[in-house]
């Protein structure tokens, strides 16, 4: 059997009535049409969530991590489509829903943190009336109860003064409050399952704790699972229970938050992972060669090859499948296949890799807080 055929049977039975995870995105692959041709942003992506999980999503900028997330809520705009895939939620597959039922599933049950929260706030309606429109959308409440409710989410998202701060208009709040006012819309509805694209971004440290705190107790408090989008592994140490590490528009390794910083698999995680700062006083961060290819114009074989310090004869040749490296632990590198095992060794003796310096590996928890 192929890894492609063992891979969709593994899928199955995880769909099966006990066990089916909350969410399971299937060869979703999203493209934009270019004069040129569609250029894929997202390309045969595979992940599942179960339910009160926390998955990670990291990478570089321009890997597809955003993309990823405003196809799973069928939001991509033209000239992006979604080409191919499967994106089963609760049981069914949202690709078959009309615009309608998708709209009745926005905010409800699966709720998007954007990444910009001047942007995605609007400009011109105070925030309450935001929040309150969330709840009146969906029939959640009436207009009489609309504001109680919107003064309790701003109460819990530990606003103060939320009676008088319904009335604010967006620019007259701090960043920080901003993105609190965004949790909050987003955790209207209670839905199942909420994602976060880069929830922290342009924050100072200590807003960047108390928000991923918020967003941890959030989470405990509503049974929630969470699709947590960062480029940080400083953050997905302390917050992801699993981790998807994407780069060029495909998902390159997947496991365990312990397994994955013990034991990276994929040298595009281990550079990551070494870029990190935490050595020693005065010396140099290491740096990953090169950079992100255009979407475009994507090298043949494994995307990361002409980066990789690690590439040998397979990986021009064909985009490597998902290879074991442990107990739910995979990656996309040709060093996991059995069949180049003697070609791998000799390449580990050569060229042994660097010590990872970072200081997240060594305070990774037992469970997420």
């Amino acid at each position: 059997m192929t890894d492609q055929g063992r891979t969709t049977n593994a899928n199955a039975e995880r769909r099966t009535p006990n066990a089916a995870p909350l969410l399971a995105v299937e060869h979703l692959t999203t493209v934009f049409d270019t004069a040129e041709g569609p250029v894929p942003a997202v390309d045969d992506v595979s992940f599942e969530i179960r339910a009160g999980e926390t998955l990670g999503l990291v990478g570089e900028s321009g890997s597809g991590k955003s993309v990823t997330a405003l196809s799973i809520m069928r939001l991509v705009q033209p000239p992006g489509r979604i080409a191919s895939g499967r994106l089963w939620f609760k049981g069914r597959d949202l690709m078959t829903l009309g615009e309608r039922e998708m709209q009745s599933v926005r905010g409800a049950e699966i709720s998007l943190i954007f990444q910009e929260p001047m942007t995605a706030l609007n400009p011109v309606f105070r925030v309450g009336a935001q929040i309150a429109e969330t709840l009146l959308v969906h029939g959640r409440a009436t207009r009489g109860e609309a504001r109680d409710k919107s003064i309790e989410l701003l109460r819990a998202v530990r606003i103060p003064n939320p009676e008088s701060r319904i009335r604010d208009y967006p620019h007259q709040l701090s960043g920080g409050m901003r993105q609190r006012v965004l949790i909050a819309m987003a955790l209207a509805c209670q839905p199942s399952l909420v994602i976060a694209d880069e929830p922290t971004t342009a924050l100072d440290v200590t807003i960047q704790a108390e928000i991923l705190d918020l967003l941890r107790d959030m989470k405990a408090a509503l049974h929630l699972s969470l699709l947590l989008i960062t480029h940080d592994f400083g953050i997905i140490a302390e917050t992801a229970d699993r981790v998807a590490v994407m780069y060029a528009g495909r998902i390159v390794e997947t496991g365990p938050v312990r397994e994955i910083f013990r034991n990276p698999g994929h040298p595009y995680t281990r550079g990551l992972l070494a870029s990190m700062p935490g050595g020693r006083p005065g010396q140099r961060l290491q740096a990953i060669d090169g950079s992100v290819p255009m979407l475009g114009a994507l090298p043949p074989g494994c995307a990361f090859n002409p980066r990789c310090p690690d590439r040998f004869e397979p990986c021009p040749a064909a985009p490597p499948p998902d290879y074991a490296v442990g107990s739910e632990h995979t990656a996309k590198c040709y060093l996991h296949d059995p069949a180049q095992s003697s070609v791998v060794l000799r390449q580990a003796v050569s060229n042994p890799q660097p010590a990872i310096r970072n200081p997240q590996s060594a305070i990774v928890p037992d469970a997420p807080r």
